[in-house]
């Protein structure tokens, strides 16, 4: 059974969960930035929709709202571990996170995901968001919420 919660994950299970989906990322997140130094970052500056399957953190969406001004809100992170996949849990993440953002007045979802990684557009596209500008190797999406 998965519950889901609001930033109740500490910053070493948020660590452990994207050292688990690493290499699901395109590309690889490792790759990109330091894990743990991201979870830090995550665990104290984000707003955190977790999905956790008994005490293990299974889902993540993980959003900035730093953009007071223009009321826009960045998703920095989505992942689930691999073997919870397949169950909608990264569809309810986003839509529990779109609907609180709408709820607080922002006016925009944005996040940008790999060009080629296209279950993950999809499901974006899903959940409305319109992909825009493409920075090789990604693509910025954004939702509006009026």
């Amino acid at each position: 059974m998965i519950k889901y919660r609001l930033n109740k994950a500490t910053e070493a299970e948020i660590a452990e969960h994207l050292w688990l989906c690493n290499t699901d990322f395109m590309p690889p997140m490792s790759g990109r930035v330091d894990i743990n130094d991201y979870a830090k970052k995550i665990a104290s500056k984000a707003t955190r929709f977790e999905a956790w399957s008994g005490d293990k953190l299974v889902g993540l969406v993980a959003v900035y709202c730093n953009d007071i001004e223009k009321r826009t809100a960045y998703i920095t992170s989505v992942s689930v571990l691999r073997e919870a996949t397949g169950k909608g849990i990264a569809e309810s993440l986003m839509k529990r996170c779109i609907e609180r953002k709408k709820a607080l007045g922002m006016r925009q979802v944005s996040l940008e995901v790999a060009s080629d990684n296209i279950p993950a557009i999809r499901l974006y596209e899903k959940c409305g968001f319109v992909a825009g500008k493409a920075k090789t190797p990604f693509v910025t999406m954004d939702l509006y919420l009026n």
